[in-house]
């Protein structure tokens, strides 16, 4: 049994521990959101650059024959 002084009921701490508790399980919800954006956010930057990367090879021999 929790200890409790005399006149204070057990309901407003278990209420606080409880809203506590849903905070930290929001907060962990949130960075494990924020870190998948940024994940994924990388791996469009990286996409992109290979895209460009490889799109800049092909045209080079091409521009190098007309040269």
């Amino acid at each position: 049994m929790i200890p409790v002084p005399a006149g204070e009921e057990v309901a407003p701490k278990l209420v606080r521990l409880l809203y506590f508790a849903g905070a930290g399980v929001l907060c962990t919800a949130a960075i494990n959101k924020w870190r998948d954006l940024e994940k994924k956010s990388m791996i469009r930057k990286e996409e992109q650059e290979l895209n460009v990367s490889s799109l800049e090879n092909q045209s080079n021999p091409v521009q190098k024959a007309v040269e």
